[in-house]
This record gives structure tokens, sequence and C-alpha cells, in this order.
């Protein structure tokens, strides 16, 4: 099952970034990776993920560093960080919570009990996604069953332009690159060009249009897409 969410791993040793990602991608996440800390804030600035993985040891810019730095911007103060670390010290850990981690894991640590503290970061900070009903203004889904309404009429969609609009409703306001939503909706097999994301979007939108509901989806120019 493909889960709408973006975990950036932050880890310089290639082995332990190798097993992070296949793990969390078998288990129906998007990831992204960085090496050092430079690298990591590099990407949070081209997208904002839904949660990130921080190894305190990294080369430069140390991962408690990037933490303080990330918790007092307005912009990222609220995404997940699960600190990752092989100090074992309690202190070390309280001074990790202390700078703003929202939870702290000691190495070596179990895969289900990262992927069990993954999923209730983001239970806490995202709304759930399977039988669950979502609502952005006069725009409502509901999970389970995958019906739509706008104003409270019903609208029928395609498997794809449901998909398209579960990503975007469940983040009002993020702006998705067409690569990601081409991960997230068709998969990473696909090998298709990011070109098919703006036909089905131009499909999703002409169908809201007769709803009323054109100004919707907006396109970010040089970005992607984002429900407004």
């Amino acid at each position: 099952m493909r889960i709408n969410a973006q975990i950036l791993i932050v880890e310089d040793e290639a082995a332990q970034q190798a097993v992070l990602a296949y793990n969390l991608t078998s288990a129906g996440y998007e990831t992204v990776q960085a090496v050092d800390g430079d690298k990591a804030l590099q990407l949070i600035e081209e997208q904002l993920p839904d949660l990130i993985l921080l190894d305190w040891m990294l080369p430069g810019t140390s991962g408690i560093e990037i933490c303080r730095q990330l918790k007092v911007r307005k912009d990222t103060q609220a995404i997940p960080i699960i600190m990752l670390s092989a100090r074992s010290e309690e202190l070390d850990k309280v001074r990790g919570l202390e700078t703003g981690a929202d939870d702290y894991l000691q190495k070596p640590y179990g895969i289900q009990e990262l992927l069990a503290r993954i999923k209730l970061q983001l239970k806490r900070t995202r709304p759930a996604t399977m039988g669950a009903e979502l609502q952005h203004d006069d725009l409502r889904m509901d999970t389970e069953t995958q019906r739509v309404w706008y104003a409270d009429r019903e609208i029928t969609l395609g498997r794809r332009e449901y998909a398209l609009l579960l990503a975007l409703i469940e983040q009002p306001g993020k702006v998705f690159k067409r690569v990601t939503l081409l991960d997230q909706v068709w998969g990473r097999e696909f090998d298709g060009e990011t070109r098919t994301v703006d036909v089905h979007i131009g499909r999703l939108r002409k169908v809201l249009t007769q709803f009323g509901a054109e100004d919707v989806i907006r396109t970010v120019r040089g970005s992607g897409y984002a429900l407004y």
C-alpha cells in the first residue's frame, strides 16, 4: 500500500541509509536521502518532508544543530523529527528531546519499532488516510468508500484523478512536485513522463470546474501543484 507521506533520511553511513530507504519504501513511504546537514537543509528548502529521520553524528553540522535550526523556523517547526543515535546515555536522550526532537531512538534499533514510531508521529501531525473523511472548505472525501463531494454534490472521478486529489487534500497548501505525484499515484516502477500528471490534473480540474470548484487546484510555476 502506498502512503502519501515523504520521509527525509539524514544518515551519513551508506549501508544504514540504504537499509532505511529499502524498509520505508517497502512500507509504502516515499523517501529522500541526505548524507549531511547541508544537503538535508537544501532538500528541505526544495520541498518540506512529512517526517525527518535525523542521525545525531553527521559530518559538518551535527544532527542536534540541524534539529535546533528546524525547530525555530516557522515553516519547519511542526515537522516531526526522530533522532537516531548510538549515544546511550540518558543525558544524551534528554538533550536531543530538549533540542526539539519529537522522538529519540538508540542504535541499533528494530525496523518494526521504527515503523511504529513513524506511524505514531504521522498520526499526530497528519489526518488519517484510511477509513476517514477529509475536508477542505466545500470539498469532502470519504477514503473508505472513495466518494467525493463539493458543496454536498457528489462528484464522480477516475481512479487516477481520485488518487491525485487525495494526495493534495491530505496536505492543503503544500506544493507537490510533478515527480512526487507521479511516484505516489503511478508508482516508482512507472517509466512515463511527468507530463502524465499534467494531463490528469487537467481532467481533475475540468470535473471540479463543473461543480464550481475551478480555483481549488493551483499551479505553482516552476514547482508543481497545490490545493488552496
